[in-house]
């Protein structure tokens, strides 16, 4: 029988089974309460893509269709509405990604991003890329300012529509932020931001002068980007902490480039002309780029432009078709400046002390005091080694680079896509000063053509462009800048077409000084290689070139490998490598394991050579592939190389890399050398910048990385971080026009057009870009979902 107190102790249990049931529906109820809500906060920033919205104004309405692939096709009936929609539509799109590209490009990062990021603005407040921007502007014509402000009206008109209905991109709220008002001047900083990304070679003359500091003369010179033939000397009494002074320096990525070419119709099937544009740059969620088409009055355009920036940068409009490369000219000099010992402001110059201009700035950063921060400019820029707070007492070192004048690209851009020929395309090619671009032309008419064109500077002797110059010698100024009549140009030539792929653009007979720094020739040699052979080619053809990944850095390097590998006794392991690489066809096939082989054992051979150069140092060292590739032909040449000699020689190294490569790869795939796969190491991911936090990277990251083909030697480029694999950056985007019809284009955005995770168009492009799956976009309005913007 039931006592007193077993009673009371079972009325008591189910007393709290009964609150435990009750306590676990509340939060149930109230996680199932909470998703609704979090996921209808995350959706209201969805960019909506029917109905109407009104934006105060506008003259007219404007519709906006979205395509199959979600590129926006704007109509207006007038300029001032076509480029606020533009606005609007950006920052639907990309408001975040446009938010942050300002605020780095302009050193505000630390605002939302905390004391992390402080360095890093430092050196942003340091080059000066917004004061450049904002000297720019008055550069431009009233018509220029007045689109750029139109613009910024749209950009504002999302803004604030987003902050009245709490629809910002969730990402600012997990970065605890919110997007202040659009400026023209945001927008010319985005674009001295590409500028930047695009690069110069200051990073290799400071790498130079460390050399020079610290190896022999004969070492240091043979890692020179080009040997030079009157060698610089190094000012020993000055000496200068160059290991230390760039360590919170960012630096572009070193593979940032692009492949470019256009086809005559004298080589084509259809008797018209083919271009074909894949600019190589960081592979990312959202894309760098934005594929768009504006429609009114004054344009026709379509193609891509940076989130942040009005018209369109690279496309084609119905009369003419245009893509770039980067030329990659020395337009980033070093000045050692030497400082008046009785007031640091001063620099000396010609016998005389020169007072610098000083630029103070505040810092403001995220749950810390603001931090105050001096910027130091000479007659020649901004003190970099300043920067870093390493600099000698007397000693110091200054940058000049093109990119810091005052420039006009936006107005060029505006009138390029307007232009309907050759010459109005090159007369709007005159404003386009930075970066220096190779550009290709291809017009109704059957014209072809090429230009190197940007602001490029005159140099007396090309070995100046190799190390710093001494800023107190006027001797060492730049002589002026290439005549634009006089910048590189080729207009229909004989051999049917013309292709650029970062390589050497002019020979020994130009008159002008272009660079030291050249990418390797192998995308280029294979571009021309393929381009020779017949003269029935389509359009097809251009995307299977696109996606071409024949290696020919390979094809030229393993055989030489091999001779070295001789008589020894391999492992079992060692000799299934070597016979796997004879048998290869030297394509970087996805699947073979041939590539993993060849690519891991140059890295090999790299870390071997370079192992006693500095992390901090090799950094500087741009252009290493193209450095390393010259040892190895000079080794082999029989030529003394005291790089190579220090490991042995060219045999030696060859073959302790060898079993060094073997090893590392059967650690990492197994024992089984036919199941290695260059995919298995190989994938590309188009990373979102906040997916680095853990819990986020579900839903930036909504997939696995991708097994990819090519490599950074092949036209289909895939450049990737050595340590995971990892491509972050390779062709992101690419182009096809068959002028058999100017108003039709193809294109790959990889992975999308939207930085929205919800969107069906934010990765909807990924495996699109990995298997060369192109989607045609045209001038004419498309089947889609309609927006109509309303005044």
């Amino acid at each position: 029988m039931e006592t007193v107190t077993q009673y009371e102790n079972r009325r008591h249990l189910k007393r709290w089974q009964k609150i435990s049931l009750m306590l676990v529906a509340f939060l149930i109820t109230a996680g199932v309460g909470l998703l609704i809500f979090v996921n209808g906060y995350i959706d209201r920033s969805i960019p909506q893509t029917n109905g109407s919205i009104k934006i105060t104004g506008l003259k007219a309405p404007v519709n906006v269709t979205r395509d199959e692939s979600g590129v926006p096709h704007i109509e207006a009936s007038n300029s001032k509405d076509l480029f606020m929609a533009q606005g609007y539509i950006q920052a639907q799109e990309r408001l975040f990604q446009m938010d942050m590209a300002r605020r780095q490009a302009s050193g505000t990062l630390s605002e939302v991003a905390g004391i992390k990021a402080l360095d890093q603005d430092k050196y942003f407040r340091t080059l000066g890329l917004r004061r450049a921007a904002a000297t720019s502007y008055n550069e431009y014509s009233d018509e220029a300012k007045q689109v750029m402000e139109w613009y910024a009206d749209g950009v504002n008109a999302y803004i604030k529509q987003a902050k009245n209905n709490r629809a910002l991109p969730i990402e600012f709220t997990l970065m605890g932020a919110a997007p202040e008002a659009w400026t023209p001047i945001d927008s010319l900083t985005i674009g001295k931001y590409m500028a930047f990304d695009l690069g110069g070679h200051w990073e290799r003359q400071a790498f130079h002068y460390y050399l020079l500091q610290n190896y022999p003369q004969e070492k240091a010179y043979e890692l020179f980007s080009s040997y030079p033939e009157e060698a610089p000397t190094i000012i020993k009494d000055d000496e200068l902490d160059i290991d230390s002074s760039f360590k919170s320096a960012v630096f572009p990525h070193a593979f940032n480039g692009s492949n470019n070419w256009v086809v005559s119709g004298s080589k084509t099937k259809s008797g018209e002309p083919l271009l074909a544009d894949d600019p190589h740059l960081g592979l990312a969620t959202p894309s760098v780029w934005l594929q768009m088409k504006l429609d009114s009055p004054g344009y026709q355009v379509s193609g891509v432009i940076f989130a942040g920036i009005p018209g369109i940068i690279l496309g084609h409009n119905k009369d003419i078709a245009w893509g770039v490369t980067n030329t990659g000219p020395d337009v980033q000099q070093l000045y050692l400046e030497k400082r008046n010992p009785d007031n640091k402001n001063e620099f000396l110059f010609e016998g005389r002390y020169e007072k610098a201009r000083i630029f103070k700035e505040t810092i403001e950063v995220k749950d810390e005091e603001p931090v105050e921060y001096e910027v130091v400019e000479t007659r020649h820029g901004p003190v970099l080694s300043e920067f870093a707070e390493s600099s000698g007492e007397d000693t110091v070192l200054s940058l000049r680079w093109t990119a810091l004048d005052a420039t006009t690209e936006l107005e060029a851009i505006l009138e390029i896509n307007q232009a309907s020929n050759w010459t109005e395309f090159e007369n709007g090619l005159e404003k386009f000063l930075v970066p220096a671009q190779n550009f290709v032309f291809a017009s109704k008419d059957g014209t072809i053509a090429y230009k190197a064109n940007g602001k490029i500077p005159i140099y007396e002797n090309g070995s100046d462009a190799l190390m710093p110059l001494e800023g107190w010698k006027e001797e060492n100024e730049w002589r002026g800048f290439i005549p634009f009549d006089e910048l590189p140009t080729v207009i229909n030539p004989d051999k049917g077409f013309i292709a650029t792929a970062n390589n050497k653009v002019v020979g020994e007979q130009y008159p002008y000084h272009i660079s030291n720094n050249w990418a390797q020739p192998y995308r280029y040699m294979r571009i021309e290689e393929v381009l020779q052979t017949r003269s029935d080619f389509t359009k097809e053809d251009m995307k299977d070139l696109q996606m071409d990944q024949v290696n020919l850095q390979a094809r030229e390097f393993v055989p030489l490998f091999l001779e070295y590998v001789g008589s020894k006794r391999w492992s079992e392991m060692e000799t299934e490598a070597v016979n796997l690489l004879k048998d290869w066809d030297y394509v970087d096939e996805v699947g073979a394991p041939q590539p993993l082989v060849f690519h891991t054992w140059m890295n090999m051979i790299m870390e071997q050579l370079y192992s006693d150069i500095p992390e901090s140092m090799d950094r500087l060292f741009k252009g290493k592939g193209q450095t390393t590739d010259e040892l190895l032909r000079k080794a082999n040449e029989g030529k003394e190389t005291v790089w190579i000699e220090e490991q042995g020689g060219l045999q030696n190294l060859i073959q302790e890399t060898l079993t060094q490569t073997v090893a590392a790869l059967t650690k990492q795939y197994g024992e089984d050398l036919k199941k290695w796969a260059w995919g298995d190491y190989h994938k590309v991911s188009f990373e979102h910048p906040l997916s680095s936090v853990s819990f986020l990277e579900r839903f930036f990251n909504s997939e696995d990385p991708i097994p990819v083909g090519g490599s950074q030697v092949t036209v289909m480029a895939a450049s990737y971080e050595e340590e995971s694999g990892l491509v972050n950056h390779g062709a992101s985007w690419r182009f096809v026009l068959d002028g058999t019809d100017f108003t039709t284009a193809s294109h790959i955005v990889g992975p999308g057009q939207t930085g929205h995770f919800r969107s069906p168009w934010y990765h909807d492009q990924r495996d699109d870009w990995v298997n060369g799956n192109y989607h045609d976009t045209s001038l004419n309005k498309p089947e889609g979902e309609t927006l109509t913007l309303t005044p």
